[in-house]
């Protein structure tokens, strides 16, 4: 059986606090095998409301240093050294229109890209020795699970919102990556990837385009469910809706050059 959510004991889940994140969060700590869930999240208010429900909690932001996010990650696995999954969920999405450069906020682009690319990069890499260790250790039958929420406009790009499409992009490329690491190196680190479509979710509040996004969108508990199935069946790509044709079209068919010419160690 391929690595799948079913045999961890012990998942952290960022940007928890709301939609996708949270709404994984419950149906995680609701599986038979009953694990940990830990919740991250910026809003502390979010986060009581959640340890209310039985979740274990830490409030950390994503748009901060690598030092920082190294250090949280220690401190996560000093409290709980039986983590063995990260859902790492959290982001934010800008629109921005170069039509019109002087209305261009680069200290937005720089959060976005932060937040969406280079932390979750950053953060991976700060698990990884733990994961890589207990891998080292345990059964074939209890993976590590690193799972980054990229989205469907990591491959088809929407205009509005490049920035944020970029970064999702970045994301998606860099998993693709890592995976062929993990299984190079024969750690039992696996990388799993949720690709969203439009989903109903609290991430459009910000540029006022909930009410009009919300006649396309797909709704969360549908969204939810088919995330869970894939993730129970360990499914390296997790796709739902628009996604699931985008990526059987464009992506798909990169699954098999990781045994080809994107497999060769360019160090020999």
């Amino acid at each position: 059986m391929a690595a799948n959510i079913l045999t961890s004991r012990c998942v952290l889940v960022t940007g928890a606090t709301a939609g996708i994140g949270r709404a994984l969060a419950r149906e995680i700590r609701d599986l038979p095998t009953h694990p940990t869930v830990i919740v991250m999240g910026r809003r502390q208010a979010r986060l009581d409301e959640l340890a209310k429900e039985g979740f274990e909690t830490v409030k950390f932001d994503m748009d901060t240093t690598p030092d920082k996010i190294k250090a949280f990650a220690d401190e996560v696995v000093g409290k709980y050294p039986e983590l063995d999954a990260v859902i790492l969920n959290a982001g934010v999405q800008n629109m921005v229109n170069f039509a019109e450069p002087e209305k261009v906020d680069f200290s937005k682009i720089s959060s976005e890209f932060n937040i969406n690319y280079l932390a979750v990069v950053s953060m991976m890499a700060a698990f990884l020795p733990h994961f890589i260790k207990i891998g080292d250790s345990l059964q074939k039958e209890r993976p590590a699970l690193l799972v980054p929420v990229t989205s469907g406009l990591a491959m088809i790009p929407l205009a509005p919102v490049c920035n944020y499409s970029a970064t999702k992009a970045a994301l998606h490329s860099l998993t693709f990556s890592l995976r062929i690491q993990m299984e190079n190196a024969k750690t039992n680190v696996h990388l799993l990837e949720i690709i969203p479509p439009l989903v109903e979710s609290e991430l459009h509040d910000a540029e006022g385009t909930t009410d009009s996004l919300s006649k396309f969108w797909m709704p969360l508990a549908e969204f939810t469910s088919i995330v869970m199935d894939g993730l129970k069946e360990g499914k390296i790509a997790i796709t739902a809706g628009s996604a699931t044709a985008t990526y059987d079209r464009f992506e798909k068919p990169k699954e098999n050059l990781k045994n080809g010419m994107m497999n060769v160690d360019i160090q020999k």
